[in-house]
C-alpha cells in the first residue's frame, strides 16, 4: 500500500513519525512523507527508506498555521500543496500527523474517499491554552482551543482510524467522544532497541560529570514541563547532597525564566543548562546520570501522555522521579521504575531525590525494573505491531 504521510513541519527530526514510517516499511508498504521545507533543503529525498517530498512554505504560511481554524487562509494554503503531492504519488491511504493540517487533508480528501489515519501525537487543544502567546493580545482574543477542540472532535468522527499515544488518551477520547473502541488504536511513544544498544557513549561527557550526583533532565524545557520545580528543590537538597548537579538537556523560549529562577534561588553553581543538543548524545547524558527526571506540571494533556524521554531513561536501567501527572504517574508505579512526587511541590521533589540518594540498592532495582520492561514489552519493536496491524486490516 502506498502510504501518504502528512506533516506539517520540516523532517528530519521527528522521532515518532520516523518509527512509524520505518515499521510501515518494513511491514511491505511505501511510505511517502508530505512536509514542509523553509530554506534550501532538496526537495526529493530518501531517509531510511522514506520517501520524503517536501514543499516550499514560508514565514507568513507558518505565522497563519496558528490560525487554522481562525481564518481558512492556511488550510487553502495546504489543501493545494497536498492534493497535488496525493495526486503525483497515486498515494492509497492517508496518515495525519495532528490536527493542525487534517482540515486541508480532509478538504482533498473529500472527493478522492481515501481511508484516513488520524494519529494524535498531543492533545493539542489543551497544550494550546499554556502556549505564551495564547495569554496575551493578540492571540488571547483571536485563537481559540475551544474552537481547535471542535475541530479535533469533528476530525476524529470523520477518520477511518484514530492514533493514540498512552492508555489514558484512548479512555478520555472515548469517553469524549462516544467512538466505537475498536476505532481506537494504541500507538505509544518508546524507544527503539538500536536507542541504548547501539548508542555511541562520549569518554569527554562522563568524565565532566564523573564526580557529580547527576539529576538528568532531557527535552523541551517549556515552564509547563514542571523544572523550576525541580531548581526550587535544591535550597532543600544542596547541603546533604554536596555533589549534586541538575543538568538540563533541551531548550525552549521560556528559558529566561528558569535561568532568573536559578539566579533568585542562588543555585547557579548546582546546575547545567546545556541547550538542545543533538539525539545522539542523550545516551551519553543518561549514562552519565545518576536519577533522570519528568517533572510535568498536571494538565490534561500531561496526564494522558507519556513523554518519550521516560523510556530512553529506562533503557539505560536509570531510577526515575517524575511528577504524579497520571499517566506517567500509573506507569512509574506498575513498572515499579522509580519514585512519584507532588507535581509543583518543590520540597516533596526533594524529599524523594533524598531516598533515591540514599539507597543505592533501591534505585538500581528501580532501574533494573525499567530496563526490562522496555527490552521486554515496551520497546518500539513491540508497542509498533498495533500500527502494522492497523494497516494489514486496512488493506483487507
Amino acid at each position: 500500500m502506498k502510504i501518504g504521510m502528512i506533516l506539517d513541519y520540516t523532517f528530519p527530526p521527528d522521532p515518532r513519525v520516523e518509527n512509524e514510517a520505518v515499521s510501515l516499511i518494513v511491514a511491505g508498504h511505501e511510505v511517502f512523507l508530505f512536509c514542509l521545507t523553509y530554506g534550501g533543503e532538496m526537495l526529493n529525498e530518501e531517509i531510511n527508506s522514506i520517501k520524503v517530498c517536501r514543499y516550499k512554505s514560508n514565514r507568513l504560511e507558518y505565522k497563519m498555521s496558528a490560525l487554522a481554524y481562525t481564518l481558512p487562509v492556511y488550510t487553502h494554503l495546504m489543501s493545494k500543496k497536498i492534493k497535488h503531492f496525493i495526486e503525483r504519488y497515486t498515494i492509497e491511504a492517508i496518515h495525519i500527523h495532528d490536527i493542525r493540517i487534517a482540515e486541508a487533508v480532509f478538504k482533498v480528501n473529500k472527493n478522492k474517499k481515501l481511508p484516513t489515519v488520524l494519529d494524535l501525537h498531543d492533545n493539542l487543544p489543551e497544550v494550546m491554552k499554556l502556549y505564551p502567546h495564547l495569554q496575551k493580545f493578540p492571540g488571547k482574543y483571536i485563537i481559540s482551543p475551544k474552537k481547535w477542540k471542535q475541530k479535533e472532535e469533528e476530525f476524529i468522527n470523520r477518520a477511518t482510524k484514530v492514533i493514540t499515544v498512552s492508555q489514558e488518551f484512548v479512555e478520555e477520547v472515548l469517553d469524549r467522544t462516544k467512538l466505537p473502541k475498536e476505532k481506537m488504536v494504541l500507538v505509544p511513544n518508546t524507544v527503539r532497541k538500536s536507542f541504548y544498544k547501539d548508542a555511541v557513549v562520549m569518554p569527554e561527557l562522563l568524565a565532566k560529570y564523573k564526580n557529580n550526583f547527576v539529576v538528568l533532565y532531557l527535552g523541551d524545557t517549556h515552564v509547563r514541563r514542571g523544572l523550576l520545580t525541580a531548581i526550587r528543590s535544591i535550597r532543600f537538597v544542596k547541603d546533604k547532597i554536596p555533589n549534586l548537579k541538575l543538568v538540563i538537556v533541551g531548550s525552549n523560549t521560556t528559558d529566561t525564566v528558569l535561568k532568573n529562577e536559578v539566579i533568585k534561588e542562588e543555585v547557579k553553581t548546582f546546575v547545567d543548562f546545556e541547550g538542545w543538543q543533538n539525539m545522539s548524545l542523550f545516551p551519553s547524558y543518561i549514562e552519565a546520570s545518576s536519577v533522570c527526571i519528568s517533572p510535568l506540571r498536571r494538565n490534561k494533556q500531561h496526564d494522558v501522555a507519556y513523554a518519550n524521554k521516560v523510556f530512553q531513561y529506562m533503557s539505560f536501567k536509570k531510577p526515575l522521579l517524575v511528577s504524579d501527572a497520571t499517566a506517567q504517574k500509573n506507569l512509574v508505579e506498575k513498572v515499579g521504575a522509580g519514585v512519584v512526587h507532588k507535581e509543583q511541590d518543590a520540597q516533596d521533589f526533594a524529599e524523594k531525590l533524598l531516598e533515591l540518594y540514599n539507597n543505592q540498592e533501591l534505585s538500581d532495582q528501580m532501574g533494573a525494573k525499567g530496563k526490562a520492561f522496555v527490552e521486554n514489552e515496551f520497546s518500539w519493536e513491540e508497542t509498533s505491531k498495533n500500527l502494522v496491524h492497523l494497516y494489514d486490516k486496512l488493506q483487507d
